[in-house]
């Protein structure tokens, strides 16, 4: 069974920075397109970075030129560096699949952007 672990939220002031962790065991992780998502108190989950099985990247738009996901298949870790953060992207995030099947979703990891 495939279990996501998401760890490096903190609490963090406007303009600073954090890099999130997701370690991925039980599956063939190199094969999957992985993504990071979050979700903020009263609102759904939304979609934030992909990383295909290649190393291409996409960003939502609120996140683009200040957000940057990457890989590492050697110890099946998926990274979120976030830069010059916002009070908005205040929220849990997690990772997983890219698209369906989604794996079970693990704990997340709470950022937040507060002076």
């Amino acid at each position: 069974q495939v279990q996501l672990v998401e760890s490096g939220g903190g609490l963090v002031q406007p303009g600073g920075s954090l890099r999130l962790s997701c370690a991925v065991s039980g599956s063939i992780f190199s094969v999957y397109a992985m993504a990071w998502y979050r979700q903020a108190p009263g609102k759904q989950r939304e979609l934030v970075a992909v990383i295909s099985s290649g190393g291409s990247t996409n960003y939502a738009d609120s996140v683009k030129g200040r957000f940057t996901i990457s890989r590492d298949n050697a110890k099946n870790t998926v990274y979120l560096q976030m830069n010059s953060l916002k009070p908005e992207d205040t929220a849990v995030y997690y990772c997983n699949r890219a698209s369906a099947p989604y794996f079970t979703w693990g704990q997340g990891t709470q950022v937040t952007v507060s002076s």
